[in-house]
């Protein structure tokens, strides 16, 4: 295997994201823990190279003239190199790149339904059950290229930030995987892009939700609805209602939850949202 100089990388990085165009195509970079790498593949001239972290396929677009891979970073990821695998028609390469330190915040919640933070064990047996069939969903991979420039999902305040350290009734729980948009129950929850309905179901903590996959391991969720409005195997476009804001599962109050999925990773929602 061909290692690459991450500084060469870097340049041409540094170049790409200069431009306009791409700025308002591709996610922003933030290569830090729940963050995305974005890292230049080379000409599109050339035929689309396949691109993996460990054996998980990463998101290949092509812009601005270039390929790029678009790489989720796991939140539990250590700051320091890490490295991507490319597959080309001349050969195998590794491609490095440098995660930086980054800090989230906490937040303190209390609940009344105490099942919602110390669950029944007949709870954890569908909990269980449940988190099988999203990993599945999580860590799927289709063909389709992914328009990765996002609208907001629903027009509420911002009012839980990816990343967040979560202590429910003072008991310490995963980092929140996305963004909470606060607004009244029934408004309308509207595809951010174009996707295809993978799932669509009523879950023990994120209540009624529905999963979206718009191409090669992007796959976006939202979570609390109080109802939905389409159906497995659907196809939508940008800004079609998916549902209602609702209370359902895990939740304080009325919000959307919508989480970001690449190469099987939560990651902050926020870098893909358009930019001016």
């Amino acid at each position: 295997m061909t290692r690459i100089s991450f500084a060469k990388q870097l340049i041409c990085i540094a170049f790409t994201l200069s431009s306009p165009l791409l700025q308002a195509a591709l996610p922003e970079h933030r290569p830090v823990p729940g963050g995305v790498a974005i890292i230049d593949l080379g000409s599109s001239e050339q035929p689309a190279p396949r691109a993996f972290l460990g054996e998980q396929g990463l998101a290949v677009i092509a812009e601005s003239g270039r390929w790029h891979a678009l790489v989720g970073i796991p939140l539990d990821t250590p700051p320091g190199t890490q490295a991507i695998r490319v597959e080309t028609g001349s050969g195998t390469a590794a491609l490095e790149f440098t995660v930086a330190p980054w800090a989230y915040g906490e937040q303190r919640l209390r609940l009344r339904n105490r099942r919602q933070v110390e669950p029944t064990p007949e709870d954890l047996r569908r909990i269980e059950r449940e988190q099988a069939h999203t990993a599945a969903i999580k860590a799927s991979f289709s063909a389709a290229t992914p328009d990765s420039d996002f609208a907001r999902p629903s027009q509420g305040r911002l009012s839980s930030r990816f990343g967040l350290r979560r202590f429910f009734n003072g008991q310490s729980r995963l980092p929140h995987s996305g963004l909470d948009f606060a607004a009244p129950a029934g408004s309308p929850v509207l595809a951010p892009a174009a996707g295809s309905v993978v799932d669509t179901g009523d879950y023990f903590f994120n209540g009624n939700t529905v999963f979206l996959d718009h191409g090669q391991g992007l796959i976006s969720a939202y979570m609390h609805l109080s109802r939905i409005d389409v159906a497995v195997g659907q196809r939508v476009e940008r800004g079609e209602r998916l549902g209602a804001v609702g209370t359902s599962g895990r939740a304080t109050g009325p919000h959307l939850h919508w989480t970001v999925i690449l190469n099987a990773t939560p990651v902050d929602p926020l870098l893909f949202l358009s930019r001016p």
